[in-house]
């Protein structure tokens, strides 16, 4: 049965549960490549080993990019982080999620988003469009439980508690994680998207985000965010200050990464996934990375 007039509470608390405190979030993850599907499982499986209670699939991922990870574990959470409502039709989401719950039940998450205007030319009126895609997700059966929309502003952020189980912010700060969290009360979940670079020498973390940063900072859901948090136009500027990207990146050693991880789990935040960057851009399972942060993670 749908669960869409469930209070929030209720739909958030069983997710809590089962994602647990620490996720990862992946593009990588989401290949397409048959080649690679070997690797992608035996990652997976590793993920689960170590610890990581969810895995959130970047780049648009449908339901069928859940499958792979999902066959190769018994107990991981997958969810797509995000998939944009204009990628996929509601119709083909709800049928495409059927077949995943059907095959592995309780252990898919549909994570959805509105992308961005300078991303797909079918960008209009996102909150309405948002609204008609959870209108037609309930009629085909899709429970509110099972979904969590990427938030940034209020009107959204109201959605995820109405509407989905909670939110999942990407490119976030622990200040507004803390809005978010008033926003959305105690019950809903909180997952927000962090951004770990594993690296001691200031001069060269601050490099290696800036160089992964300065994509972002061309999109103005997230630059006009940025601004409502207080940061100004000189912060957004050259690839990040130094203020703005310590903010959205846990760099350093292991002190000061659990410092920054700390600081979300402060402002209200019940999961974080965390999104590995390294100096080489090739490097989309950066297995390593991943090893290392759950052993500072504990």
């Amino acid at each position: 049965m749908n669960d869409v007039t469930t209070s929030a509470t209720d739909r958030g608390a069983p997710l809590k549960e089962a994602i647990g405190r620490y996720g990862l979030w992946s593009i990588g993850l989401r290949s397409e490549d048959p080649a690679r599907r070997g690797e992608i499982a035996e990652a997976a499986a590793e993920i689960e080993e170590l610890g990581y209670g969810a895995v959130w699939l970047g780049g648009s991922p449908g339901a069928q990019h859940a499958e792979p990870l999902l066959g190769a574990t018994t107990r991981l959470t997958v969810a797509t982080g995000i998939q944009s409502i204009w990628d996929y039709e509601p119709e083909d989401t709800a049928r495409r999620y059927a077949d995943v719950e059907a095959a592995h039940p309780g252990r898919f998450l549909l994570g959805l988003g509105v992308s961005h205007a300078k991303v797909t030319d079918r960008y209009r009126r996102p909150y309405s469009a948002m609204v008609g895609y959870l209108d037609a997700l309930d009629a085909a059966g899709v429970p509110a439980g099972r979904r969590v929309l990427a938030a940034l502003g209020p009107k959204m952020l109201k959605l995820s508690h109405d509407r989905a189980a909670g939110s999942h912010p990407y490119l976030v700060t622990p200040e507004h994680t803390a809005q978010a969290r008033e926003a959305l009360g105690d019950g809903p979940l909180l997952a927000p998207e962090l951004k770990v670079v594993l690296e001691s020498d200031p001069e060269r973390a601050r490099a290696t985000a800036r160089a992964y940063f300065s994509f972002y900072l061309g999109l103005p859901n997230y630059t006009d965010n940025f601004l409502r948090l207080g940061f100004t136009e000189d912060d957004l500027a050259d690839g990040g200050s130094d203020r703005l990207v310590d903010a959205v990146f846990a760099w350093g050693d292991e002190d000061r990464v659990r410092a920054a991880v700390d600081a979300f789990y402060a402002a209200g935040a019940d999961h974080v996934a965390f999104q590995v960057v390294t100096d080489n851009p090739q490097e989309d399972l950066p297995l390593e990375g991943w090893r290392r942060l759950a052993q500072l993670l504990g």
